[in-house]
């Protein structure tokens, strides 16, 4: 797939901007503050109708406008969709093809993106939530399923920790919300376990392309009880030996949403021992892994890289520019960025609003 055209209005620091894109690659660039990264937020936007800076919708509104809004073309083979996402600090529509969609899985059936910002050096380092995050967002995508398993885990999650919570609970209620959290556990397990391991058959592929040095790099996920033949009966027993851990702190410490993965290089956890090159380098091989997971060529994710080539010496910046050449559509920014048949746009300094 990817985006043809963009319109955004009083979104960030842009008033009105309309842009056109091209396959392959697409190059933003321009002093700081001229909102780089405000347009390419904008694309992520129409993929998850969420920022990836962490922020509310309303801080997205310009400053003194009643509204923000983003207006997309989007071409996924043969199919045409236009994207209409109005943003007001009371709440926010989507518009596909006109008619109005109220569930964020319609919309990242519409678009997928993978993001690789600066941050991500720190994903090995960081925390557990960002290795989980990066599992959820890309399964959910690929299998739909998967997040009607997440949303139903974390109403009855939400559950079980008000009850917790409330000093005074049924005991029968509590057993019950339990038993819902391992039903829908067992299948958020197994896809997890499952997209870890092909995985594993890629990122050795991607890294050596941007490394140039062939290393043994292997992920690791560790599930809160390991899945088999009698998973329910293990999983109830865990959850019933943190039962007084769980009273005393008021939440449920073990399940789906306490688990990690680690990667290691060449038998070394990198988060840890790994350089913050190898970091780097690691974390965005593990960023555009999914775009080769998924096998439909249409349904291929719009990549974006936000201020990844200024921390990138000229030899991995060559390698990865000649990588990037494989993706439908890519879009980087950078201050100062100069690619050999890219499509190149240039943003001017932002006025200053009061």
């Amino acid at each position: 797939m990817i985006i043809k055209s963009l319109a955004i209005r009083n979104f960030r620091n842009h008033t009105s901007k309309s842009l056109s894109f091209n396959p392959g690659i697409n190059v933003i660039t321009g002093p700081n503050t001229s909102g780089k990264t405000n347009i390419v937020e904008a694309v992520y936007y129409l993929s998850l109708a969420r920022s990836f800076r962490g922020v509310d919708d309303e801080d997205l509104v310009a400053h003194r406008a009643e509204y923000a809004e983003i207006d997309s073309q989007i071409i996924e083979g043969e199919l045409k969709r236009n994207i209409r996402i109005l943003i007001t600090k009371k709440g926010r529509s989507v518009l596909i093809n006109g008619k109005k969609v109220s569930k964020v899985s319609d919309l990242a059936k519409c678009v997928n993106v993978l993001l690789f910002e600066p941050k991500d050096v720190l994903l090995f380092r960081g925390s557990p939530k960002e290795r989980r995050n990066f599992l959820d967002i890309n399964l959910s995508k690929q299998f739909p399923v998967y997040l009607e398993y997440i949303s139903r885990y974390e109403k009855a999650l939400k559950q079980r920790n008000e009850l917790l919570k409330s000093g005074n609970y049924d005991e029968n209620l509590l057993k019950a919300t339990t038993e819902l959290l391992v039903k829908y556990a067992g299948p958020i397990i197994n896809y997890r376990a499952m997209y870890v391991k092909d995985i594993n058959d890629i990122l050795i592929k991607i890294t050596r392309a941007l490394t140039g040095v062939k290393e043994k790099i292997e992920i690791q996920y560790r599930p809160f009880v390991v899945m088999s033949a009698d998973y329910q009966t293990v999983a109830l027993e865990a959850f019933n030996r943190s039962l007084d851990n769980d009273l005393k702190h008021k939440a449920t410490s073990i399940g789906i949403h306490r688990e990690d993965i680690s990667v290691s290089l060449n038998g070394r956890e990198i988060g840890t021992y790994g350089s913050q090159g190898e970091n780097r380098l690691v974390a965005l091989a593990l960023k555009l892994s999914p775009y080769f997971m998924i096998k439909d060529e249409d349904k291929k994710p719009i990549v974006v890289l936000d201020d990844v080539m200024s921390e990138l010496d000229e030899t991995h910046q060559k390698r990865l520019i000649d990588f990037l050449r494989k993706f439908s559509q890519v879009f980087i920014t950078g201050t100062e960025l100069e690619i050999d048949g890219a499509t190149h746009i240039q943003l001017n300094k932002a006025k200053e609003v009061f």
